[in-house]
């Protein structure tokens, strides 16, 4: 991979080759700035001669793939693995909140008029803000690097219903499948004939639940995550006697996110870099560009066809960065005199000097400190959880980079030789 370089007032440089980096680091006209990616500023002046760079972004619900290029090389390449645990921690947080104010505790009571989307237009649920500000950050981050041009975000939209119904059209899109139902209930019992979906009316008892498959937290209150149960075969599902063979009907839930981000990525790219040429493009011309080309389907491929300039040589490899929670911002934590349970193997938040998610070396190998024990043995893996040691004395790891919000690691790709000019589609 390419060192890249920022010039002597921390501007974005064209990179250089490895070897060319160590010369500058040896006569100590540069200095160390980043170690993953390899990063280095110049401490003398020096031309500034550029070429057009063409970011490519892959956005996603679960991962985002980058690529930044020239018409003759690929400088960048990343593939970002997104939180998908924002859900759990908020509804985590309402479930305390609610508690400790049913205690009668000196905490005020809720105020309902106190909330941010009555205040401030284009409120988004904290889920999404995430993964929108992840997107954001991660340009950002490659805007620091490299002297980018021209930003190209692949987006797209679903038609939720078409989804469901691909016979829908006409009028049937405004009436819904709800439709003449006062409300959810009504209408699951209706598609379930009022029949038990465990026993099938076996049991005899007259009294129908509409059960949750998943829970009212992740699953949401949709038809598709409901089925009639009887009132006996409900308790006895929650005391764990049965078992149901039905799944939750199909999420939409990451469709739903794209379709939110869409517009809200690139108009917040337009507006904090004016001056930058910022445009969409579509799946279908990225998929057509990856498939007349020969290139393997990955997020990082997609984001280099984004880019536009297929005739650049590929890098053969790319970096993974998974995020992570780096704070714990609970406000108010449990003690055992409220009720919650003494943590016995919890260890200090600092051990030895190391911390949870350093990246340290052990004989010769990278890793990650998944987890510590306070006498100073640590477990070691891979981000694809890949264990290198389980449990390795503090005084055989070398530190290599303290914890970051995203943990980086550098992955093989299979390279691809350049097309010959005029071949591709450039879009």
């Amino acid at each position: 991979m390419r060192v890249f370089v920022l010039n002597k007032r921390g501007k974005p440089l064209m990179p250089c080759s490895p070897a060319k980096a160590r010369h500058l680091l040896k006569e100590k006209k540069a200095i160390v700035v980043r170690r993953t990616p390899f990063t280095i500023q110049l401490t003398i002046a020096t031309g500034e001669s550029k070429q057009p760079v063409s970011l490519g972004v892959d956005a996603g619900y679960k991962y985002v793939g980058l690529s930044a290029s020239t018409e003759k090389a690929e400088l960048y390449a990343s593939e970002v693995e997104l939180r998908q645990g924002i859900t759990d921690l908020l509804s985590a947080r309402r479930a305390l909140r609610r508690a400790r104010r049913n205690r009668k505790t000196r905490y005020r009571a809720p105020r309902f008029d106190n909330r941010i989307r009555t205040k401030r237009k284009g409120w988004l649920a904290p889920s999404v803000e995430n993964r929108i500000n992840a997107h954001l950050s991660r340009i950002e981050t490659v805007l620091r690097m490299l002297p980018v041009t021209k930003i190209t975000v692949e987006t797209a939209s679903f038609d939720m219903q078409l989804l469901k119904d691909p016979d829908i059209s006409g009028k049937e899109y405004q009436e819904g499948e709800q439709l003449g139902f006062w409300n959810v209930r009504e209408y699951v019992l209706f598609r379930d004939g009022h029949v038990c979906q465990h026993c099938h009316g076996r049991l005899k008892d007259p009294v129908l639940n509409v059960h949750h498959l998943k829970s009212r937290r992740t699953g949401g209150d949709s038809p598709g995550n409901l089925i009639t149960l009887c009132e006996t075969c409900h308790k006895a599902l929650h005391r764990g006697e049965i078992t149901l063979k039905a799944k939750r009907g199909q999420s939409f839930r990451a469709e739903t996110f794209m379709g939110i981000m869409r517009r809200e990525v690139l108009d917040r790219l337009k507006a904090s870099h004016p001056k930058l040429e910022v445009q969409n493009t579509y799946g279908y011309r990225t998929k057509h560009a990856r498939i007349s080309n020969g290139i393997a389907k990955s997020h990082c491929a997609d984001a280099f066809c984004i880019a536009g300039n297929l005739g650049a040589k590929r890098l053969g490899e790319f970096l993974f960065q998974k995020q992570t929670r780096r704070n714990n911002r609970q406000i108010h934590k449990l003690s055992i005199l409220k009720g919650s349970l003494r943590k016995r193997n919890q260890a200090p938040f600092e051990v030895k000097g190391f911390r949870l998610f350093d990246k340290v070396a052990y004989q010769g190998e990278e890793g990650f400190i998944f987890g510590r024990r306070s006498s100073g043995f640590f477990d070691i893996r891979r981000l694809d959880g890949t264990r290198i040691s389980a449990g390795i004395n503090y005084k055989k790891l070398r530190l290599l980079e303290k914890r970051r919000t995203y943990l980086t690691e550098i992955r093989k790709e299979e390279a691809r030789r350049p097309l010959p000019e005029g071949r591709g589609l450039r879009a």
